[in-house]
């Protein structure tokens, strides 16, 4: 017995003809994501705040015969935002763009405060508002995935920033999933533990950081960016036809406990 999601998976979940959005593709998570988006098929859309890092991107897209386009500008500058996709196919969003400030409560301002809740929240809830703009524009549906993390699920410390704008991340996509669910359109999130990236370079560094952090991974090994990318791939694709609403935990069992 097969059926179209199986042979959607079996084939290689090809997303050939799409075009997938990346923000956040300069770098980690977003930049694995997006070439592995476009080793599926899709052209990949780049979008992060310096030129020279979605090139090397492209640049990697390329080696695997893929087709990548650069679109540089900052995803909480209202104007680049409001241009963004204008006239263009979305398929595909996956909103990778993302900051952490660790602060203990006592330390959180209104800058800081703002700073990560205008990455985490604000600027996925409007680069979305546009990608949906641009799904209805053609009516074929489409996916968003949102990178979220496991620290939308449970808290850590220091956390408090970046757990409340994660949290308001999994909220956001649950009524997402219910309004678009009618248009075809899937809205997820993939949910990893701590990965290893330049970003978690310097925090991991620290011995005592590290041991805390294994010690929470069942499978006592941090997580790559080609596993996000993979999850992120899943959801992107007609494999995961079924799937919205949801949030992916590539966590080695953390939220498990």
């Amino acid at each position: 017995m097969t059926g179209g999601a199986v042979d959607a998976l079996v084939g290689g979940a090809s997303l050939a003809g799409r075009h997938a959005w990346v923000t956040g593709a300069g770098s980690g998570i977003g930049r694995a994501s997006a070439v592995a988006l476009a080793r599926l098929g899709a052209t990949a859309h780049l979008v992060g705040r310096t030129v020279e890092s979605l090139q090397e991107t492209a640049r990697l897209i390329g080696e695997y015969g893929g087709s990548a386009v650069v679109h540089a500008g900052d995803v909480t500058d209202g104007g680049f935002v409001s241009a963004l996709m204008a006239d263009e196919r979305v398929d595909v969003l996956v909103n990778s763009a993302g900051r952490n400030i660790p602060q203990s409560v006592d330390e959180i301002t209104a800058e800081t405060y703002a700073a990560v809740m205008d990455v985490n929240v604000a600027a996925v809830l409007f680069v979305t508002q546009r990608a949906v703009a641009r799904m209805r524009e053609h009516g074929q549906g489409g996916s968003i995935v949102s990178i979220g993390s496991q620290m939308g699920h449970v808290g850590g410390p220091q956390r408090t920033l970046y757990c409340t704008s994660k949290w308001a991340l999994e909220g956001m996509t649950k009524v997402l999933a219910l309004e678009l669910a009618g248009e075809g359109i899937r809205v997820n999130t993939v949910a990893p533990t701590f990965i290893e990236t330049e970003l978690t370079a310097q925090s991991l560094a620290k011995p005592e950081f590290r041991d805390w952090v294994l010690g929470e991974i069942p499978m006592r090994r941090l997580g790559t960016v080609d596993e996000v990318a993979a999850a992120v791939a899943y959801l992107a694709s007609p494999a995961s036809s079924l799937t919205t609403g949801t949030s992916l935990l590539v966590d080695g069992g953390w939220t498990a406990h």
